[in-house]
């Protein structure tokens, strides 16, 4: 798997990095298989999964504020599903929800407002009009956007979106 351009051993890393120990997530099929399956497996990590996205930004808003910093994954079909608790608590509230999206569909090396999925393509211009940082994670190297990018969610208090945009291995 050394040749393959996203590994979840990659992000599990760039999450320990940025010390979250919890990890709220809806599975989807970008990130389940190989990224959510290991981090169950990993004794490091507690995961916590939901019914509904709405319920993982709430969640995610509460271990802040106990104390505790945590990522919330799941597809980008759910993240549209969910604006209103975005705006609501993460953009509005200032809690730092730092979201792992997984761009199912997402064409290899296409960037996502070039997407033939509409639902992709729409994603990074709602990020924009929200005020919401966003990284787009494709390969090992990209992986390395993803502790800083946690670390200034929480000290600025505000909500970061990482655009997985194609499945780890």
């Amino acid at each position: 798997m050394a040749d393959y351009p996203l590994t979840a051993e990659s992000i599990k890393k760039e999450f320990k990095r940025a010390g979250i120990h919890f990890v709220v997530a809806l599975p989807d099929r970008v990130t389940s298989h190989y990224l959510l399956k290991g981090l169950l497996a990993d004794p490091e990590y507690k995961v916590v999964q939901v019914c509904k996205e709405d319920e993982g930004v709430s969640i995610c808003s509460g271990l802040y504020a106990a104390g505790h910093k945590s990522v919330f994954m799941m597809q980008y079909t759910g993240f549209l599903d969910s604006i209103n608790a975005i705006r609501g608590v993460a953009v509005e509230g200032h809690f730092p929800v730092c979201m792992i999206v997984g761009l199912l569909g997402k064409e290899a090396d296409v960037a996502p407002t070039q997407s033939k999925k509409y639902g992709v393509k729409i994603i990074e211009p709602i990020l924009d009009v929200m005020g919401i940082e966003h990284h787009l994670i494709e390969r090992d190297a990209d992986a390395q956007q993803i502790a800083p990018a946690i670390e200034k969610a929480f000290k600025n208090c505000s909500p970061v979106a990482m655009l997985i945009g194609r499945e780890p291995r």
